[in-house]
């Protein structure tokens, strides 16, 4: 039965009436927080803001967000830099998804953010692992905030968070069935995610080439690391293939003079430092904290300070984010397509795909790559469906083909941060996957 409209209230009293107990954190959002011992040793931080609706907060969608890395944070990156109410300097965000949903900000894998392991041995070592301790924190999720059960929920995420969203989901699903969680999953969107990171590194050559950003000789020198890539990879070397990755992005970088891998129309400056990377586990840590964590002083100062007090939290945020990394080491470069397919097989989940067009770490080439060499039982009428403009305000803001319970979303004018490059066309996205 869906509850009477109740004009004039505040979010805050309506949280009272529908027995929340309403938090003020950062910000004047109402919010709740918590942590999740997912197991023995292992604490993952959530971080959920209600929708600001002046009516009950539960007739909205609960939208999850899932941050990269792995190591990078949810609750940091996610929230401050790209679709939370504040931005970094705690201005209102012209753009946020807390305007129409329900987000909860999940700093995963443990060791995250503000989750943290008291152990080294509770750090996740891979991509299974990793989906279990998410319903687990669901499951603590739910007990805290039990008025959620029966909301609509979708998971959303961002290049590693996509790779580990898309287990998440299928473990999720089959705990909902087995009828050991209670709750409401609707939908996972994996947006410029690292699925099949084969496919991504061996579309980057000719990506750069077909944008003008390398020329034909460049392009033979990022195709020779690609292909050393490829070849650990045909071959199990899941190490090496991290090692020969970082390697190529290093040629990459080489090549193209510090080209920004977020976002390739980004201006960088002729005196930033080159940086030569060799093909080894102690120099790749050094790129992943500059292309893969994004680490942001700004960002680190006031998560440490201002929120890390606000909400008093025992953890000192982004402290495990290297060990999280070194972790799942041997894992980063495992695809899992197979897991997509048994989604789209064995579940009535709506699954989107989305690739912002400017985003070269998983640029849009290599995802429609591993998506059209997939073969779900509907394939065929995802394959020959009629692609269609995306139109906000009457502008093309990119373009998607559906079919069934599957979506592909190519985003106009975005980068691998898509909520934050086109929030028009995000926003078109959410409403398709939420039917918000």
């Amino acid at each position: 039965m869906t509850p009477p409209r109740i004009v004039g209230l505040t979010v805050a009293c309506i949280l009272c009436i529908c027995n929340v107990q309403a938090k003020r954190g950062v910000g004047d959002n109402t919010q709740d927080w918590g942590y999740a011992e997912v197991r023995p040793g292992a604490h993952m931080f959530w971080w959920l803001y209600y929708a600001n609706v002046t009516t009950d907060f539960a007739e909205k969608p609960l939208v999850i967000w899932l941050q990269g890395g792995p190591g990078a944070s949810s609750t940091g990156y996610g929230n401050f830099m790209e679709l939370g109410p504040l931005d970094v300097n705690l201005n209102p965000r012209n753009h946020t998804w807390v305007r129409d949903y329900n987000v909860l900000f999940i700093d995963n894998p443990v060791g995250s953010g503000f989750s943290y392991v008291t152990s080294s041995a509770a750090f996740a070592r891979t991509n299974a692992q990793i989906a279990d301790d998410l319903v687990e924190c669901m499951r603590a999720f739910y007990k805290q905030v039990p008025q959620f059960k029966n909301v609509p929920v979708y998971i959303t995420s961002e290049s590693y968070g996509g790779k580990m969203a898309a287990e998440f989901a299928f473990n999720w699903y089959k705990a909902e069935k087995a009828g050991s969680i209670k709750s409401n999953l609707k939908g996972v969107g994996l947006g410029d995610a690292w699925i099949s990171p084969e496919d991504s590194v061996m579309t980057y050559a000719p990506y750069l080439l077909q944008t003008g950003m390398i020329d034909t000789r460049g392009y033979f020198d990022i195709q020779r690391a690609a292909n050393r890539t490829r070849d650990a990879v045909k071959t199990n070397q899941w190490s090496l293939a991290t090692n020969l990755w970082a390697y190529t992005e290093n040629v990459i970088m080489r090549v193209t003079r510090n080209i920004d891998f977020y976002n390739i129309l980004t201006k960088v400056r002729t005196s930033q430092a080159m940086r030569v990377f060799q093909d080894n586990k102690e120099s790749t840590k050094s790129l992943v904290r500059e292309t893969v964590l994004r680490d942001d002083e700004g960002l680190n100062m006031l998560m440490n300070t201002k929120v890390k007090d606000t909400l008093k939290l025992p953890s000192i945020w982004g402290a495990q984010s290297d060990k999280v990394f070194n972790s799942l080491y041997a894992d980063f470069m495992k695809p899992v397509t197979q897991v997509v397919q048994r989604v789209l097989d064995e579940t009535n989940l709506k699954v989107f795909v989305y690739s912002g067009q400017l985003d070269l770490i998983v640029d849009t080439p290599g995802t429609l790559l591993w998506v059209e060499k997939m073969r779900w039982a509907r394939y065929l009428e995802w394959k020959t469906a009629q692609r269609v403009p995306v139109v906000v305000d009457g502008v093309i803001e990119g373009y998607q083909k559906s079919s069934s319970n599957f979506a592909f979303y190519w985003i106009n004018r975005a980068g691998h941060m898509v909520p934050a490059d086109n929030p028009a066309g995000m926003s078109a996205l959410l409403a398709d996957l939420t039917q918000n």
